[in-house]
């Protein structure tokens, strides 16, 4: 991908417990951890929920309903040395498993990448430990609990 465009992303919210699903990142150029929820890229032509629900089949095998738009993030930040650019939509969603909402950790893989995600409290979302990206998340989720 050409480094000078801009990424459009999907992600997904669910909430389970006061806590909702991540998977942690570690940059490979500084070592630096942050945690996103799950999600992807949006491919030419398909509609932001239809991407949300693609990714989830092929990253976890996981089933999804009640997509709810939360909101769109803009998304500027360096990964291994790179600039990076994106649009991200923001999505509530609910796993049709309920089984899933019981599993500490809920391991997949995105390609040849391994995917673990896990549940975190907002609160632990606080300076000196690793963010919740992308930048705004934290404020566009703790808004909607007000």
């Amino acid at each position: 991908m050409d480094r000078r465009s801009i990424r459009p992303l999907v992600i997904g919210v669910f909430h389970h417990a006061g806590r909702i699903l991540v998977e942690a990142i570690d940059d490979p150029y500084d070592g630096v951890r942050c945690y996103r929820p799950l999600g992807g890229e949006i491919e030419f032509g398909e509609h932001s929920q239809d991407a949300l629900i693609r990714e989830m089949r092929e990253e976890i095998g996981a089933e999804i309903t009640a997509l709810r738009l939360l909101g769109v993030l803009e998304n500027r930040f360096v990964v291994d040395g790179q600039r990076h650019h994106e649009i991200v939509l923001v999505y509530h969603a609910a796993f049709v498993d309920p089984a899933l909402y019981n599993r500490p950790l809920i391991e997949g893989h995105d390609g040849h990448v391994a995917i673990r995600a896990e549940w975190k409290h907002l609160d632990e979302f606080i300076p000196g430990h690793p963010p919740l990206v992308p930048d705004g998340l934290l404020d566009l989720l703790r808004a909607q609990v007000e």
